[in-house]
């Protein structure tokens, strides 16, 4: 594998009101990887502005603001420099355009980024949902790129899965290592923290990471990658003692309205 001097670089790329494609990158590389591309034109508009190339793609469900770029990125990518990305994702993404099929506890090796991620199965928004994990590299903490599993201050719908399919996959995601990076794929941090809020009135540590990210918004400001560290502090679905507590408070979420 081929060793680097440059850190990696996690960028955000913006598609659909608020999905967020995440793109592994090195500066002194030419290739790159991106996260569940909904949307293939931003991506391209991205691999063309900075002069890369997609050599892989990771999809952590098969939901179609996750996967309905993948064909058109293909396509692109035959097009432009004769190669097609490899596609890792579920058995069940394989008609989305998944071309290698990981599961719990696949490595996956990107020799163009000099990386190796480790898959984790965390169902629960649907029964086949994979988060993929970066660990620690020198001074770069670990990242978990989570798709709809775990939000900054909340998790995704059960769309699929169970209630205490979706208790468990938070309750692993929670033991990650506290400085570890969560990269979802949906800026919705403000609506959840309004719910945390109403849940734990009293929070202090919700009452002042809620004021950081209104202020974050109001400028049209990123509030991502969070911390496992900083969800468990403010993120109520992280607290919960059981799946049937949690099957609660997701309910509670799906029927709320802020004031």
């Amino acid at each position: 594998m081929t060793i680097f001097n440059a850190p990696l670089s996690i960028s955000p790329i913006h598609a659909f009101d608020d999905n967020l494609i995440w793109c592994l990158n090195r500066e002194e590389a030419g290739e790159v990887v991106v996260v569940d591309p909904g949307e293939a034109m931003p991506v391209i508009r991205w691999l063309k502005a900075n002069q890369k190339v997609l050599t892989g793609v990771l999809i952590t469900h098969h939901h179609g603001d996750h996967t309905g770029g993948i064909k058109e990125l293909v396509d692109y990518c035959l097009t432009s420099y004769g190669q097609a990305p490899t596609v890792y994702g579920p058995q069940s993404c394989l008609e989305k355009g998944v071309t290698s099929i990981v599961h719990e506890a696949s490595q996956i090796r990107l020799n163009t980024l000099g990386l190796t991620l480790q898959v984790l199965f965390v169902p629960g928004h649907t029964r086949d949902h994979l988060a993929y994990l970066l660990n620690e590299e020198g001074d770069q903490p670990a990242a978990v790129f989570c798709g709809d599993t775990l939000f900054a201050a909340g998790c995704g719908r059960l769309l699929g899965g169970t209630a205490e399919q979706m208790f468990h996959s938070l309750n692993r995601l929670a033991h990650l290592p506290p400085q570890a990076r969560i990269y979802c794929a949906h800026e919705y941090t403000l609506g959840n923290l309004l719910f945390a809020k109403a849940i734990h009135p009293d929070s202090q540590a919700i009452h002042e990471r809620l004021i950081k990210v209104q202020g974050l918004r109001s400028q049209n400001r990123l509030t991502l990658p969070s911390t496992i560290a900083e969800e468990l502090l403010t993120n109520p679905f992280l607290g919960c003692a059981s799946a049937m507590a949690f099957g609660r408070l997701r309910q509670a979420k799906d029927q709320f309205r802020p004031n």
